[in-house]
């Protein structure tokens, strides 16, 4: 994507071109302000849309309409990291777990106890538990927990083989992102690795309402090395039907 969804030029193009979703954007347009104004910080602000978005449909909160989208994003999650590289005694880490899209496959795949997930919102993580008892996962022993930041602080050292962010910083901010790059390496086994999906961008990086932000693939990997971190595109993930690309950064073995 070269132009810029946040540029008034877009906005009209894109609304005459669409003229039945003036209404909705105006509707988030007003959310926004309010939560914005009621907020502290963008985990909070986010925390407060996850809130409202759950109440009125949980699937539909991580981004699928239908509940068929919702299998079909999550098998696509599932599927590309068993092809490279997931096995089941991997321990792995979901950061922006949600209601288990892609959650319950892992769960059900990885050996008993090895799926942790976590996630800003409560409300969310309510409807994950939800899932587990509608897929008959209990026996698996997830563990789901809530948080207030990208810090880890709880988690162990050298713990995960696998890290996975599927669609958390296309709606992040750079300082959330840099936090949990700062951090994540202490989480992660050496020669481990942390897969993890953004909205990119080759024009200016630019963020719509708060909730979408663009970046280029350089910006991220830049970021990534400068605490330590191998970072590579994930080419073949574009031939997927998501519009979201990936990232895959390394904890090489001799870091920290």
């Amino acid at each position: 994507m070269k132009r810029s969804r946040s540029s008034l030029v877009h906005q009209v193009t894109y609304a005459f071109k669409n003229p039945r979703k003036i209404l909705p954007h105006l509707r988030r347009l007003a959310r926004d302000t309010w939560f914005r104004l009621r907020t502290r910080d963008h985990v909070a602000y986010y925390r407060a849309v996850m809130k409202s978005d759950t109440a009125r449909d949980p699937e539909g909160a991580v981004g699928s309409h239908t509940h068929r989208r919702w299998l079909a994003l999550g098998r696509m999650q599932f599927d590309y990291l068993v092809e490279h590289g997931l096995k089941p005694e991997c321990r792995m880490l979901e950061i922006g777990c949600g209601n288990l899209r892609a959650g319950h496959l892992f769960i059900g795949y990885l050996h008993t106890g090895n799926y942790y997930g976590i996630d800003i919102s409560p409300d969310i993580l309510m409807a994950a538990q939800d899932t587990i008892a509608e897929h008959g996962l209990g026996d698996k022993l997830p563990h789901l927990t809530p948080v207030r930041d990208l810090r880890f602080a709880f988690l162990p050292d050298e713990h995960f083989d696998v890290v996975h962010a599927h669609s958390v910083f296309s709606h992040s901010p750079l300082d959330v992102i840099e936090e949990c790059f700062a951090h994540v390496g202490r989480v992660m086994k050496p020669g481990g690795w942390f897969d993890f999906t953004f909205d990119r961008t080759e024009g200016k990086e630019h963020q719509v309402l708060r909730e979408d932000f663009y970046y280029r693939t350089e910006t991220l990997i830049a970021l990534a090395s400068k605490y330590g971190l191998q970072a590579r595109f994930m080419d073949d993930w574009e031939r997927l039907p998501h519009k979201q690309s990936k990232i895959r950064v390394t904890r090489p073995a001799d870091a920290l």
